[in-house]
């Protein structure tokens, strides 16, 4: 027997009493039972069982679950060809790396930004990082480097003092001091100055470079060569150096990137207290009813779980057994429990508070909500503001007007200061140099886009990018959907109303076995309500969905429509027999569907949809916000009339088809109004895409979420004034940062220049300069934080 036919002609598993054997090795290897094995398939640590193992030349396999037997079986090569047993698998997609001034640099390794040199991050953050390797290299750096920092401005500054006949070689020890925190603790520093050239992308390490290297070139050449000088360069009976300028510009600068880099470690705390909700391990219960814990990450779809009282939900999926009250408030924002039974949905890392469920696993990995809210809070994070664009602009031209303004300086002291001219020039030419702070232009927005969208998560509220947030205030008008965004989006069958000729059951039969194939919620309730009555359902021989007026398709050999008067327009089926009977139900808030077979008119079916409990209070809160709030539907006019009545909407609209809603948006937009709309399917998707601010509830489908600049994880329009209010502090903190950073660098500059010298006689020295040049990232920084407290 070869080995290929001990695989494919016996069952995957070996029997009882022996095992198959291969033509080439005998019997295969005896496994060794304290060794665990590797799965093929999946990667998983397993031990050695009888009934999930396969021989496979030569070799025995064994695997964590009957589905990656099968997967084996199946195609072995697949999962053998290469063959590296002790080699790790490479990860499936590498970690991408990006600035976080520039989120268009995208790098598949660690490194420095070409543009602006700060050092790359991970776009997504990840639980197991450890503390940032800059940030211990520049602690380390600075540590080490301190404690001759402090004697070199000590002995630089009071050295007259404490030595008062003067300090044999002075120039020279502090050359020895400063040349170790020159060019250890400042070598990052020169790196980055130089690729900021090399890219042809100065930067704040151009200016900072170029500060410092001119500081200690001056010092080192007036220490080896002090008979180039004038005499009037000479202070204490030697050419002035600046060795401590050199080497404390260097020191304050690593505690301003230190204290940068903490502070913005926290912006990403968001997402990693997101990725920190998701369980482990999961508790899968195999074929035989027995049950094993496994990693979340050996979880595959179909898979039947058990998640016990205290125990967070593994993966997305629907209850199969039990009943219990799920917290969903680390997800929804919402506090009050949820009520599950079998047929409910459950999110991802939700937590079962008292039963016990048994759960089928719909979604895992990068599918399930969890993956999808932390995808989305990382993009938003780093997208650009649209009122960033001015900063981008300054900053494009912010080093070289620097740099020209430093050589204004020298050379404006050097001809008409006083005397020593000349070094009072260098002097200020370095402080202008070190004191100028593009980062604090660059960091403005992305420190407060990062926090706001981290905070909006914990809220339930997910934006997609940052002009989203800077949009939302603007709004004045809000369309929103009826079905799923008013009400629950649960409807409950109500009644039937049948033509002559027809029972009931016909009316529900025909419809719920059209209505199979719809994703609508009112096409479940009826297809639920055909189930309840034991009715045997026809399998749709064809299907199409006409988004927002209803289905059709041939049952049986017939033709068969179920939706509103204008697919019974468009079938050509004559409704106005039972028109009063509709009108009456809509009346009362239910929504009626008309069915027609073969163009003739079989009934109607009317489903209610009571309005959420949260509806009430939400339109309320945005009415007082001073939203002019507008209903679009595709249900009926006198159902959509009877709810918006209930809600004191006065704007109605009826039986409008996808295409009504956009014209709609379009419409309200050429009003001069600011629109969003508030949708939950895919009839709402163009009017989503179309409106200043498209806001798609959590409960909806993937094309709504997709087509929105907002996502209410929970569903509730109570979120959306809080993401008003979210919007309105985000775009407060951006202004103020900015004009943080303009006004520092408007009179930092000058400062700097020693504009007022004339009338203080005082000079900032470089020294100052660079305390205040690495404060002024930090305050950025600080200051946006603070938005991690909003609606709190």
């Amino acid at each position: 027997m070869n080995s290929n036919t001990d695989l494919h002609d016996h069952p995957p598993v070996a029997n009882s009493g022996h095992r198959h054997t291969d033509a080439h090795e005998g019997h295969p290897p005896v496994p060794d039972s304290s060794k665990p094995f590797t799965d093929p398939v999946c990667g998983m640590k397993v031990a050695p069982d009888p009934q999930k193992e396969i021989a496979f030349e030569g070799t025995t396999y064994h695997f964590c679950s009957m589905k990656c037997m099968d997967k084996f079986h199946a195609n072995p090569q697949q999962y053998l060809v290469p063959r590296e047993p002790e080699q790790s698998a490479p990860a499936p997609q590498g970690t991408i790396y990006t600035c976080p001034m520039h989120p268009e640099i995208r790098e598949p390794k660690p490194g420095n930004c070409p543009i602006c040199g700060m050092t790359l991050e991970p776009v997504m953050p990840s639980l197991d990082d450890a503390e940032n390797p800059e940030l211990v290299d520049f602690r380390r750096r600075f540590w080490w480097t301190l404690p001759l920092t402090v004697i070199v401005a000590v002995l630089a500054m009071a050295g007259h003092r404490i030595f008062p006949q003067g300090l044999a070689g002075q120039s020279w020890i502090e050359f020895a001091l400063s040349t170790p925190v020159v060019l250890y603790a400042g070598w990052p520093f020169f790196v980055r100055g130089v690729q900021s050239l090399i890219h042809r992308s100065p930067n704040m390490w151009t200016l900072i470079g170029t500060g410092v290297a001119a500081a200690y070139g001056y010092s080192l050449v007036a220490t080896l060569v002090p008979g180039l000088f004038p005499s009037t360069f000479a202070m204490h009976g030697r050419i002035g150096v600046y060795y401590e300028a050199a080497a404390v510009i260097i020191s304050l600068t690593l505690v301003g990137q230190i204290l940068e880099l903490k502070a913005r470690s926290q912006t990403s705390a968001a997402i990693k207290s997101l990725l920190g909700l998701a369980p482990k391990t999961a508790r899968r219960i195999k074929r035989d009813g027995t049950e094993e814990d496994i990693p979340l990450t050996h979880v595959h779809i179909g898979d039947t779980l058990r998640v016990r009282p205290g125990e967070k939900v593994p993966v997305d999926g629907a209850v199969l057994e039990g009943e219990s009250a799920l917290d969903e408030s680390m997800l929804t924002g919402e506090p009050i429990p949820v009520t599950k039974r079998p047929g409910d949905k459950l999110i991802g890392a939700t937590i079962n508070t008292s039963g016990s469920l048994v759960m089928r696993a719909d979604k895992v990995g990068s599918q399930t909500m969890l993956s999808q809210i932390v995808q989305m809070v990382s993009n938003a994070q780093r997208s650009r503001a649209p009122m960033q664009r001015l900063a981008d602009v300054v900053a494009g031209y912010f080093v070289v007007v620097v740099v020209g303004i430093a050589l204004l300086t020298l050379l404006a002291w050097g001809l008409f200061g006083p005397e020593p001219s000349w070094v009072y020039g260098f002097v200020n030419a370095v402080a202008v140099l070190i004191i100028a702070c593009p980062c604090a232009l660059g960091l403005a927005t992305p420190m407060s886009i990062m926090a706001a969208t981290g905070r909006a998560a914990t809220q339930g509220i997910l934006f997609r990018d940052a002009a989203a947030i800077e949009s939302l205030r603007k709004i004045d008008t809000l369309i929103v959907d009826k079905t799923g965004t008013l009400t629950e989006g649960k409807p409950a069958f109500d009644s039937i109303v049948a033509a002559p000729g027809f029972t009931e059951n016909d009316v529900l039969q025909i419809a719920a076995s059209i209505d199979q194939g719809s994703e609508h919620p009112l096409a479940h309730a009826i297809v639920a309500e055909a189930h309840k009555r034991g009715l045997t359902l026809d399998k749709p021989e064809t299907f199409e969905s006409s988004s927002g007026i209803g289905v059709g398709g041939v049952v049986a050999g017939r033709r068969i429509a179920v939706g509103n008067t204008a697919l019974m327009d468009t079938e050509k089926v004559d409704w106005r027999s039972l028109a009063d009977q509709a009108e009456a139900l809509r009346g009362q808030g239910a929504s009626v569907m008309y069915l027609a077979s073969d163009a003739r008119l079989v009934g109607l079916l009317a489903v209610s949809d009571p309005v959420k409990e949260s509806t009430p209070e939400a339109i309320e809160t945005l009415r007082r916000d001073g939203l002019n709030i507008v209903m679009a539907t595709g249900d009926g006019l006198t159902t959509a009339q009877s709810v918006g009545r209930k809600l004191g909407i006065s704007e109605v609209y009826g039986e409008v088809k996808p295409q009504d809603k956009l014209l709609l948006v379009e419409k309200l937009q050429g009003q001069g109004r600011k629109v969003a709309m508030v949708g939950d399917g895919i009839n709402d998707s163009p009017a989503l895409a179309r409106a200043d601010v498209g806001i798609a509830m959590g409960t909806g489908t993937d094309v709504a979420i997709n087509s929105a600049h907002i996502t209410l994880v929970k569903g509730d329009l109570r979120s959306i004034a809080r993401a008003r209010i979210l919007s309105t502090e985000t775009v407060r903190n951006m202004r103020q940062n900015l004009a943080f950073a303009f006004v520092y660098n408007a009179f930092g500059i000058p400062l700097a220049a020693g504009v007022l010298y004339p009338f203080t006689g005082q000079l900032l020295s470089p020294m100052i300069a660079a305390l205040a040049m690495s404060l002024s990232s930090v305050s950025v920084i600080t200051n946006a934080l603070r938005l991690r407290g909003t609606g709190k």
